[in-house]
């Protein structure tokens, strides 16, 4: 474990710093900490429960759900995982340019020549939709004389994207006419996998099916098969198919509590700031904008150098509980752009620069994003995406 001394990173200059880094120095306001081994048991303790011959693919969309996509991507794919699932084309770039050579599949649509002819370059792997879509990227590659794998996806019940199921033999049919594209694999995303009702995904795993078993007579299914997210690849094996696509199960969370008895995650992110002045008021004292809190007795108050533009929600003002030396501390007032306050009267030897645990644990205690979104009646992928990028990564374990 290392030291509370040692917790201070410097700003992300594109190779996210290590806490054993002695470039890190003492300047840091706050930060993200990712830890390494976690990500790896994630991995290794998902590719386990998996069926033989299934495929991992880590879902990295979103900066990997704000720990660092490129260095989650590297660490998930030494540890197991084979294919990378990004929303964007930029995304998959900034993948290539970091020297990872993975399959890396868009989940998201993409229409423009501009964005094709950049797939193409960049050896991504788009998501087709519509039938409209397979013809402009037909067209797109024969102008530039190139052939592209693609993957075909399904509405089985998302109402999202994808074409719909009773329509899958005929778009199979059209895009296996077009010379420039190469069907990789028929995918479908599940709506309702968190919830302990499996009504709708027994719905949406017979959909499928139906899809695929009309493929087949036709002679035409000889490709990777996958319909599981991360709710689905906990809650049933019979979903997970050539490959599953894991996203919130390979930063350590469950996608609900009945689903947390399947494999040992670990959470990898935790989120630090530094206590940058300690002072003491009085009863009857406003604390920040709209006094939304008023001391009622003489108070130690430590400010904090992390606030609403780094991802630190402000309706979470006089409801967040924060960590410090392992023990729970109450924040109090409103939440600002770029600190917040907490009461520290039982700590009343609290120093400026001491470390404060706002997701992670310390101690006996944790704090974990499921914790905000309970409070604030959202879901742990909000809150993980909302880290800003003032805040540096920096990798322990």
């Amino acid at each position: 474990m290392l030291s509370r001394e040692q917790t201070t990173p410097i700003p992300n200059t594109g190779v996210m710093p290590t806490l054993g880094d002695t470039s890190v120095g003492l300047c840091q306001r706050a930060w993200v900490e990712i830890n390494l081994a976690a990500l790896t048991n994630n991995v290794q303790q998902l590719k386990r429960f998996l069926k033989p011959g299934t495929d991992l693919m880590a879902v990295v969309k979103a900066d990997a759900y704000g720990h660092g996509a490129v260095t989650v991507s590297k660490t998930a794919l030494k540890a197991g995982a084979t294919w990378l699932g990004v929303a964007t084309v930029e995304e998959g770039i900034a993948l290539r340019e970091a020297d990872i050579t993975a399959p890396i599949l868009i989940l998201g649509a993409v229409n423009t020549p501009e964005q094709i002819r950049a797939i193409a370059a960049w050896q991504l792997q788009p998501t087709l939709c519509t039938p409209q879509q397979a013809l402009v990227f037909s067209e797109t590659l024969a102008a530039i004389d190139q052939t592209l794998p693609v993957h075909l996806k399904l509405d089985t019940g998302m109402s999202r994207l994808g074409m719909p199921w009773q329509e899958a033999l005929e778009f199979v049919e059209l895009v296996k006419c077009l010379p420039a594209l190469k069907i990789a694999s028929i995918y479908s995303h599940l709506a309702t996998a968190d919830d302990p009702n499996p009504m709708v995904v027994k719905l949406q795993h017979q959909r499928f099916e139906e899809a695929i078993a009309q493929i087949r007579v036709a002679g035409m299914a000889h490709h990777k098969l996958h319909l599981a997210n991360s709710a689905g690849t906990l809650s049933d094996r019979a979903l997970h198919y050539d490959m599953v696509r894991v996203g919130l199960g390979l930063y350590g969370l469950y996608p609900a509590e009945h689903l947390s008895h399947s494999v040992q995650l670990q959470p990898a992110l935790q989120v630090k700031a530094r206590v940058t002045q300690v002072k003491t008021i009085v009863a009857g004292t406003g604390v920040s904008y709209s006094y939304r809190f008023v001391a009622e007795r003489e108070m130690r108050l430590a400010v904090v150098g992390i606030g609403y533009a780094d991802g630190v929600p402000r309706s979470l003002s006089n409801k967040l509980t924060v960590l410090i030396r392992g023990q729970k501390v109450q924040q109090v007032g409103a939440i600002t752009m770029d600190q917040l306050m907490l009461d520290v009267s039982q700590i009343p030897d609290l120093q400026p620069g001491e470390v404060v645990t706002l997701i992670g644990k310390d101690g006996e205690w944790q704090i974990s994003a499921d914790d905000w979104a309970e409070t604030l009646e959202t879901i742990s992928w909000e809150i993980l995406c909302g880290f800003k990028q003032r805040l540096p990564r920096v990798t322990v374990g």
